[in-house]
């Protein structure tokens, strides 16, 4: 009983240990003003175990310090979803893209020419 016990607490240390308290993250959202930027850095902030998030308005690049024994990449992207906002991977629902300003409206090609334009 005392090795289960031992070998036990060895491979629960070693998963922890394994784990980055500050990982590094990076990947594009869609979006195109400092509106979105103010939501997308803000959605990501929200979730637990993320330390910073900081969105570029023109490469679109999101750059994150998490905790990855609190959260991992999927659940931010998820969150970034919920408030509206695209990725590669996930899309986010009608009801959220729709539900955002006219302005931050990424998807239509004469909102995004007229950001160009400013």
């Amino acid at each position: 009983m005392k090795k289960v016990l031992l070998i036990t607490l060895f491979l629960v240390g070693a998963m922890s240990y394994g784990q980055n308290k500050n990982a590094r993250a990076s990947f594009e959202v869609d979006g195109v003003c400092l509106m979105c930027k103010e939501r997308i850095e803000k959605a990501c902030i929200k979730t637990k175990g993320v330390k910073s998030a900081v969105w570029n308005v023109k490469t679109h690049e999101l750059n994150l310090i998490f905790d990855e024994r609190k959260t991992d990449v999927k659940t931010i992207k998820n969150r970034v979803a919920n408030a509206g906002h695209d990725t590669k991977e996930i899309k986010a629902s009608d009801e959220a893209y729709n539900s955002l300003h006219g302005c931050c409206k990424y998807r239509d090609e004469e909102i995004i020419d007229d950001h160009k334009n400013n």
